[in-house]
């Protein structure tokens, strides 16, 4: 896989473990639900290092001082539904003040191209800060154009947030958008002849919600 700047690996131990017990089949739905909620969580940590900050003053039980402190009325998290459900919870619980945006696609039989059936976001996008998550990027097809539709709608900040990524969903994204962050817990092997991520974890909407 050719090197982007736009793709970074968040290589952290305890995201590690988590994610290597999400991986075995016999991890029960709940305590997958709840690990990947745990991941997002850290991820969001990572990605909160490039958020900018406004200094305000405030009073202590001891004296006045200037403190440092986000508006979390201006981010936006967007899960691509509806595996991106999964994540959004986490990242909703580091920055519990955000709006929720909800994307939905599938692809055309006929013409192999993704469709919205779905859009409900916050107004005044361009003016936010998108956490778009999704957690499995496969061949990429799908997430490009759902970034592609929220620039239509006018956002200019957006951040994308996967659990586990393949090399050829990687190229695709980061060629289609270069000016998008990728923030992954893993890039995987590749894609098997199903398309799905070699080792990877299975089905994340299906493990998500038993339906299996």
């Amino acid at each position: 896989m050719q090197n982007f700047e736009s793709v970074h690996l968040i290589e952290n131990p305890l995201i590690t473990h988590k994610l290597s017990i999400m991986r075995m089949k016999t991890t029960p739905g709940k305590d997958f639900r709840s690990l990947l909620e745990e991941i997002a969580m850290l991820m969001t940590y990572e990605v909160a290092k490039t958020f900018q900050s406004r200094e305000v003053e405030i009073e202590t039980p001891i004296k006045s001082c200037r403190v440092n402190v986000l508006d979390e009325e201006n981010f936006v998290i967007v899960p691509i539904l509806r595996a991106g459900l999964g994540m959004s919870a986490g990242v909703l619980k580091m920055l519990p003040g955000a709006s929720v945006g909800h994307i939905g696609l599938y692809r055309d039989e006929k013409t192999f191209q993704p469709v919205e059936y779905y859009s409900k976001m916050p107004p005044n996008l361009s003016e936010k800060f998108l956490l778009v998550t999704d957690p499995m990027l496969a061949t990429g097809g799908s997430c490009a154009a759902a970034l592609q539709m929220l620039k239509e709608k006018g956002a200019k900040k957006i951040v994308l947030m996967t659990l586990l990524a393949a090399p050829k969903g990687l190229e695709t994204v980061a060629k289609a958008h270069p000016d998008v962050p990728i923030y992954t817990a893993s890039i995987d092997d590749g894609l098997n002849e199903k398309a799905y991520i070699v080792p990877g974890l299975g089905d994340a909407g299906d493990r998500i919600f038993g339906t299996l």
